[in-house]
């Protein structure tokens, strides 16, 4: 089917850039071959489609859903432009449902990571996939900070977006559940104590606080603070980078055996 540059549907898959569109309709865009294999390969559902004559012609995937039964839409390269938010679109664009989970199952989770607030989304995106190497099965967002299914927290999410399950919280509801699992909330801050040292937990999330601002309003969750010891000169690490360091040790700490 083609739909043309100035159509309804064109609009409405345009309007996903927008948080506000995302949460109206319940939906979000993404693009490109490697996130649809992902998708696929996660059992993501696909709504529908668009895609260029060539990229139809070059992808394996986009034809098989097309014979399945998803709606395909061909599109030109102008039209392709108004729907991506890359420079160099790649030609195709999916479109798939916001799924969240709710918040008390995800704090029964053995690992879990926890975004306060935070807004870039390449650090978001970034420590959502450190949270899928390191074993850890979801992801609460902070209700002021990105939105999870930004267009570039999903891209630098690499595929875990579609594996890690979600939440959006404030740190009255992180405080509420956690207590109710006995979940302990490791919060990220420069006096706390050695990550490193940490012992084997039933349950445990990792708290990472906001670019610059820190934990603020998240330290009422917080039931223990760990640092990252840095004998180098730096005064402080990126929030990605940090958080995966503190996602890294909690997951060594869950594998060391309990007691002396």
């Amino acid at each position: 089917m083609a739909a043309g540059a100035h159509s309804e549907r064109i609009a409405a898959v345009r309007d996903l850039r927008s948080a506000k569109g995302r949460r109206e309709r319940g939906a979000f865009a993404f693009e490109g071959p490697t996130l649809l294999a992902e998708a696929l390969r996660s059992a993501t559902p696909i709504d529908e489609l668009y895609v260029t004559n060539a990229a139809y012609a070059r992808s394996d995937e986009v034809r098989a859903l097309d014979a399945a039964g998803v709606p395909v839409y061909s599109v030109d390269e102008r039209t392709m432009g108004k729907i991506s938010d890359l420079e160099t679109p790649s030609g195709i664009v999916a479109v798939s449902p916001i799924r969240y989970a709710p918040l008390d199952e995800l704090t029964r989770l053995p690992l879990l990571l926890v975004l306060a607030d935070l807004n870039d989304p390449g650090n978001a995106g970034t420590l959502l996939r450190s949270a899928e190497a390191f074993g850890a099965g979801g992801a609460i967002f902070g209700r002021l900070g990105v939105d999870p299914y930004h267009p570039k927290v999903v891209r630098a999410a690499m595929g875990a977006i579609f594996r890690v399950r979600l939440a959006v919280g404030d740190p009255a509801d992180v405080i509420a559940a956690a207590a109710a699992a006995q979940t302990e909330v490791l919060g990220l801050e420069a006096s706390g104590e050695d990550v490193r040292g940490l012992a084997p937990a039933a349950r445990r999330a990792v708290l990472v606080g906001h670019e610059r601002r820190g934990l603020g309003a998240w330290a009422a969750a917080c039931t223990r603070r760990i640092a990252i010891p840095m004998p180098g000169p730096t005064e402080s690490l990126n929030a990605a980078v940090a958080g995966s360091i503190a996602l890294y040790e909690a997951s060594r700490a869950a594998e060391r055996p309990e007691g002396p």
